[in-house]
Formats: C-alpha cells, sequence, structure tokens
C-alpha cells in the first residue's frame, strides 16, 4: 500500500496521521454542496480525496494540536456581502506546512514500516498527532513545561505554572503522577540546583503526601548538602511510610541515627 492510499485508509477509520499544517482546498472549505472545486495547493493528499475527508482529517489535526484553522491556513476576507470568509493555503515557505508534510510522512513510515516490525504487533497501535501532541502545537511533557518556566521565570513562577495546569488541564495532556516531578528534580540537584529542586519536591509532596519516594529524594538532597538533621527527619519519613525501605534504614545508619 503506498503512502497516499495509507492516508486515504487512515481517514476513512478516523485516524489522524500528523500535524495540522497541510495544504487544503480553498474554495472546498469555503463552499458546501454541489460539484467538488478543484483543491488548491495539495500535495500530501490525494487529489481524489473526497471533501467529507479531508475535512475529517484537518478537524482531527485542531484537536489534536489544539489550535484552529488559521494555524495553517491565511484567512481572506470574503468576496461578497454576508459572504463566508475564504481559507487559503500559506505559503510554500511556511515552517508549519514544512513540518507538516515530514511529519506525515515519518508517521506514515513508522505506522506502515517500523511498527510492522514489532514482534506480535497488536493491529490496532498505531502512531497518530494525539500520540504525542496531546492538545499542544508542539509535543512536550510536564517536565520541559516546568523546566523552560524555570529557566525563563524562576522557580517560584514554575511552581504556579504547575499548579494552573493541574487545575486546567484535566484532559490527559500531562502526566501530573509524582514521578515526572521527581524526575525533574533528580536531574536539577544533580546540576547543582539543589535549592530549586527542594523546592519542586516540596510542592510535589503536597499533591503525594503518602510518597515514600519524595521524602527520599528529600533526605539524599539534604545529605549532599550537610544538613544532617533534615536528612534524617526524612529518612525517618520514608520509613514511616514504608517500614521496610533498606536503602532509608542503610542511610540513617550511615548518619549515626539507626532505626530502632
Amino acid at each position: 500500500m503506498d503512502l497516499r492510499s495509507s492516508t486515504r485508509r487512515a481517514a476513512s477509520t478516523g485516524v489522524v496521521l500528523a500535524l495540522a499544517s497541510v495544504a487544503a482546498p480553498a474554495p472546498a472549505l469555503a463552499q458546501g454542496g454541489g460539484q467538488q472545486q478543484p483543491y488548491e495547493n495539495l500535495k500530501y493528499f490525494s487529489k481524489d480525496t473526497p471533501r467529507d475527508s479531508l475535512l475529517t482529517i484537518m478537524r482531527g489535526f485542531t484537536y489534536a494540536l489544539g489550535v484552529n484553522c488559521q494555524y495553517c491556513h491565511v484567512e481572506e476576507p470574503a468576496a461578497q456581502p454576508n459572504g463566508r470568509p475564504r481559507l487559503r493555503p500559506g505559503l510554500e515557505d511556511k515552517v508549519e506546512k514544512q513540518k507538516a508534510r515530514f511529519m506525515l510522512a515519518m508517521t506514515d513510515t513508522l505506522n506502515r514500516v517500523t511498527l510492522a516490525a514489532v514482534p506480535q504487533r497488536h493491529a490496532e497501535v498505531r502512531i497518530n498527532c494525539v500520540t504525542c501532541h496531546r492538545g499542544s502545537p508542539v509535543p512536550g511533557t510536564i517536565e520541559i513545561v516546568l523546566g523552560d518556566a524555570i529557566d525563563k521565570f524562576g522557580t517560584d513562577s514554575a511552581i504556579a505554572r504547575y499548579r494552573k495546569l493541574r487545575e486546567t488541564m484535566a484532559n490527559g495532556r500531562y502526566d501530573f503522577s509524582e514521578v515526572p516531578v521527581n524526575g525533574l528534580a533528580r536531574s536539577l540537584a544533580e546540576r547543582g540546583k539543589a535549592d530549586v529542586a527542594i523546592a519542586l519536591l516540596n510542592m510535589n509532596q503536597e499533591f503525594n503526601p503518602n510518597s515514600a519516594d519524595i521524602d527520599f529524594l528529600l533526605g539524599d538532597i539534604y545529605e549532599k548538602q550537610g544538613e544532617k538533621d533534615k536528612a534524617i527527619t526524612r529518612f525517618q519519613a520514608v520509613l514511616a511510610k514504608r517500614p521496610n525501605d533498606q536503602r532509608a534504614r542503610q542511610r540513617l545508619t550511615a548518619l549515626g541515627k539507626p532505626p530502632a
């Protein structure tokens, strides 16, 4: 099956393949019913793709990336009074369009070639735009969002952003379990940013008060910072939540406070 026939099959089953920046049929998008108008600058999809199928793909793009049509297209004023605006494809040098065509081809190759070679692959497992984007034009994890906010605006702003995202992004876009923040904090501590790591872990523990892993990470950072009493308190907290944690027992013994 070639690239375009594969894309048509994906569209017919509601599977959207990649980014939203694909040249679309300007007249067809602006008109309804009647004979299908010729597509304008359609290079990836087959020119005999039915209008409804192409619109379904485009709507899938907007959903997966959290954008509107103007993200890729140019809206021109209506030709007639009280008429509807006309959407035109962006110029060929528009970066979004170049990325889209690349991503469409890449995704098709991953689904048709790479995943096809996976032993005992489940047939329903396919990569599509929402696999990575989850409602964001630029795909990224919560660790990336937090790390970028820390670098640009500081720790307090990053923590405020995290709290806001937890309140407003309950759609699966980000992983709000304790693991991503723990990983970021560990990385920051290893890079000499212990204060930032501690602030993130304290915030993380507000949302995960029963986590022994967060206490262990804090104990490890405090011990390396020479703050013995704080380290002991955290390792003791680990044992209160997870009594059989041998690592915490060993660390307490090394700090001169062996557990009873």
